[in-house]
C-alpha cells in the first residue's frame, strides 16, 4: 500500500490530528542524554562525533560474549586481568562484590568522591586528567579514589550516569545493559569513574543480578548519596491514612 494510502480509512479530522510514532526521535547524542539507548549502541559507535559531545570523560562500556551451552546454561567471562579494556585503562579491582535489585526497584544516585592531590585544585587535577592528557593512565589515583566496574548477570537494568565533577561539563548518559541469561550485544561491561553519580533501575519483571568490581576495598565514606530517596520510597498517603485509622 502507498504511504499516503495508510491512512485512507480515517476520517479528515482524524488524519489531520495523526502523528506517526517515530521510535528513535532524536539524534544518537539526543537519546542517550535524554531517553536512553541500547548499550550496544554504544560499544559500536563510540568513535561517531557526536558522541564525543555527550561521552563523560572516563566513562568505558565495552562488549561481553555469552556463550550458550545447551541443556546446561552459558558461559561469560567477565574480564582478564591486563587485557581489553581495563589492560588498557591499567585498572584492575581491589575487591568484587554481588548485588541483587529485586524487580521494580532502583538504585538512587550514589557517588564516590575524586582523589585531589594536595598541591593543585580539583578543577585544574581533573582537567589534566580528562581534558589535557586522557590517555595517560598512570595518572590515575585508582589505590585512591573508587572505581567501579560493572557487569549484569541477571535481568535487564536501566543505567543513568550524571558527570558532577568540578572544571568539567555536566553531562548525562543513559542506556539499557542485558544480563547473560539475555544474550544480546547489551551484555556489556561499564567503568565509572568518581565524581560521576549513578543510578540503576530494573526494567521489567526480572530480579536484577550484578558482580562489581571495585578499585578499592569497600569503605563506608566512599558512599556519597545524591536525590535517593527512591530507595526509601514512603507507602501512598492513603494506605498510611487506612493503616493508622
Amino acid at each position: 500500500m502507498n504511504k499516503k494510502d495508510l491512512w485512507v480509512g480515517l476520517n479528515e479530522r482524524a488524519r489531520k490530528g495523526l502523528t506517526p510514532r517515530n521510535y528513535k526521535s532524536g539524534t544518537l547524542g539526543q537519546r542517550i542524554a535524554e531517553s536512553g539507548v541500547d548499550a550496544g549502541e554504544l560499544t559500536a559507535s563510540r568513535s561517531k562525533t557526536e558522541l564525543k559531545k555527550v561521552w563523560i570523560p572516563g566513562v568505558e562500556i565495552f562488549s561481553r560474549e555469552t556463550h550458550p551451552q545447551r541443556h546446561r546454561g552459558s558461559f561469560c567471562e567477565l574480564a582478564r586481568q591486563s587485557e581489553g579494556i581495563l589492560g588498557k585503562i591499567k585498572l584492575w579491582p581491589r575487591q568484587w562484590s554481588a548485588a541483587r535489585m529485586f524487580a521494580n526497584s532502583a538504585k538512587g544516585f550514589h557517588i564516590h568522591p575524586p582523589s585531589i592531590p594536595a598541591d593543585t585544585t580539583a578543577e585544574k587535577w581533573l582537567r589534566r586528567l580528562f581534558v589535557a592528557q586522557p590517555q595517560n593512565y598512570s595518572l590515575r589515583l585508582y589505590d585512591r579514589e573508587q572505581w567501579d566496574i560493572m557487569f549484569f548477570l541477571q535481568g535487564r537494568a536501566e543505567v543513568f550516569l550524571r558527570d558532577v565533577r568540578a572544571g568539567l561539563p555536566a553531562r548525562s548518559m543513559r542506556f539499557f545493559a542485558d544480563g547473560d541469561n539475555h544474550r544480546s550485544r547489551n551484555n556489556v561491561g561499564v567503568v565509572i569513574p568518581p565524581g560521576v553519580a549513578h543510578a540503576i533501575r530494573a526494567e521489567g519483571s526480572e530480579d536484577v543480578v550484578m558482580v562489581y568490581g571495585t578499585s578499592t576495598t569497600f569503605q563506608p565514606e566512599f558512599e556519597g548519596r545524591i536525590a535517593s530517596e527512591i530507595e526509601t520510597a514512603e507507602l501512598p498517603e492513603s494506605w498510611r491514612k487506612f493503616l493508622s485509622s
